[in-house]
């Protein structure tokens, strides 16, 4: 007998006394659970995206930075708010849901940075600041008249700059990706621009305790991934030392 329910952002798959449960939006994220009697217990958790560079088979969970390059192309050619939201995941290497609670107020103009809460965290008042460039700034202040908000510092000041769905969010930077030209496979979704990120980062020498911060990772190892990669990206690591 199999069971099959979408529930919030989850798929649940029963099997007899198994639980597989499937995040939608990290489709390598999966939950294995039992259940004993009316308790439900975890056997394991599995998150591949957020551990690894590559799934099991060798194929990459990222893109390039020639990829990286071909979605902020495309993503400018967007309407305003698709367009800005693109950008801010690109430059930032937030996640969707945190991308979905920047304010006006998050967004320091005179030094150029987001403040982003650091959702994975188990406490919720866990912020980082990640410099942005002014590629970024400048379409955020035109298209939300950033500095006029900022002045008046009335209720628009806290409200979200984007009010989508993280499915809806979702599907709007897969359609980015596909705009622009990116080959089918399991970097083209939000997760592989998070961890494009990353890797721009390390191939351009950034320190793993700064890329650490930037992204919110409470463990360097996890920092560390990012440091693993092949081809011509780890060529360009290489030749800092040639």
């Amino acid at each position: 007998m199999t069971l099959l329910v979408i529930m919030s952002d989850f798929l649940f798959l029963q099997t007899a006394d198994i639980y597989r449960v499937f995040c939608l939006f990290d489709p390598c994220s999966i939950f294995y659970l039992t259940l004993h009697s009316n308790n439900v217990r975890f056997l394991y958790f599995r998150a591949m995206n957020e551990m690894r560079l590559y799934d099991t088979n060798g194929d990459r969970l990222y893109l390039t930075p020639e990829e990286r390059k071909l979605f902020i192309d495309c993503a400018k050619e967007q309407p305003n708010k698709v367009m800005t939201f693109a950008l801010t995941l690109a430059y930032t290497g937030c996640r969707i849901s945190e991308a979905l609670e920047i304010t006006p107020s998050r967004i320091d103009l005179d030094q150029k940075q987001i403040l982003l809460r650091s959702l994975k965290k188990r406490k919720n008042d866990v912020y980082r600041t990640v410099p942005v460039p002014n590629e970024l700034i400048d379409p955020l202040v035109l298209v939300y008249d950033l500095i006029k908000i900022k002045k008046s510092r009335g209720l628009k000041a806290i409200k979200p700059l984007w009010t989508w769905t993280r499915q809806h969010s979702y599907e709007i930077i897969k359609k980015v990706m596909i705009d622009a030209g990116i080959p089918e496979g399991k970097h083209r979704m939000p997760k592989g621009l998070r961890h494009a990120f990353g890797v721009n980062a390390i191939v351009n020498g950034v320190p793993e305790s700064r890329l650490q911060k930037w992204m919110g990772h409470s463990d360097l190892k996890t920092t560390s991934i990012y440091t693993n990669v092949i081809g011509r990206e780890e060529r360009e690591i290489a030749k800092r030392m040639w």
